[in-house]
């Protein structure tokens, strides 16, 4: 009888398990993310005493700050703040100087006439918007507020080419108000020191208003915006001449 020989059964590829996910599982972001917002904050408020302190050492150290923008009356003072937008103090100072010999009320400035004004300011950024803005401005302030500056906010946020900020810092220097205009220097400065974090200009300059002392009020703005401008540096802050460095909330001071 012939014998059968049978063929081997083929054999199975073995095919790796899939490892069961995990419910605890999370992307590395994800768990990162939950360490961090797990961690105590070690950023302490300040105290209304330490706040007195900061501002009592800056009076101290510059009892009578002022602004750098310069400028002869309340309009001028508010045409350097319009045409110093994305553009430095020193730079609208040198194209100011001719311009407001020539032109230091809203009428004159009319006769000036949009195409003139262009070549006293044409070394600054965005010069023929705000050359029209000033133009239109002028003629604003003359039909609807007899020649003058707004003393109000909103009257000042009516004009061409001024905001918020702008209007602050009429009010402020042109008027004795207590406002707080928070430019780049003012916003490092509130969140850096954690005085008043904001993620927006507002927040931090109603932070601000809110914390700072009246006593310190009138040149409030003036010290912070000098403190940013000439310390608390955006890239390479210098700590170690900071006034109030040991008060100072921010986590990554060099000394």
């Amino acid at each position: 009888m012939a014998k059968i020989t049978r063929k081997p059964a083929p054999r199975k590829t073995a095919v790796p398990k899939k490892k069961a996910k995990s419910v605890t599982a999370r992307p590395k972001t994800a768990a990162r993310k939950s360490l961090k917002a797990t961690r105590p904050n070690s950023t302490k408020p300040w105290t209304p005493a330490e706040i007195h302190e900061v501002f009592s050492r800056f009076r101290k150290a510059n009892p009578e700050p002022k602004g750098e923008l310069e400028h002869v009356n309340p309009f001028t003072l508010l045409v350097a703040v319009v045409l110093s937008a994305q553009a430095t103090d020193a730079g609208v100072n040198k194209a100011t100087r001719e311009l407001f010999k020539i032109a230091d009320t809203p009428q004159k400035m009319l006769d000036l006439g949009e195409e003139r004004l262009r070549d006293y300011i044409k070394t600054i950024g965005l010069y023929r918007t705000k050359a029209k803005n000033v133009i239109a401005l002028s003629a604003k302030m003359i039909s609807d507020f007899g020649g003058e500056v707004p003393r109000t906010r909103a009257g000042i946020e009516s004009l061409p080419g001024a905001g918020r900020k702008t209007a602050n810092v009429v009010l402020n220097m042109a008027f004795g108000e207590h406002t707080m205009a928070v430019d780049t220097h003012v916003f490092r400065v509130g969140n850096r020191t954690a005085l008043a974090p904001g993620k927006t200009p507002l927040e931090v300059e109603l932070g601000l208003e809110k914390v700072i002392p009246a006593e310190f009020m009138l040149h409030a703005h003036h010290w912070l915006i000098l403190h940013g401008r000439y310390t608390c540096l955006a890239r390479k802050p210098r700590c170690e001449v900071c006034l109030i460095n040991d008060l100072c909330r921010w986590p990554e001071k060099t000394v």
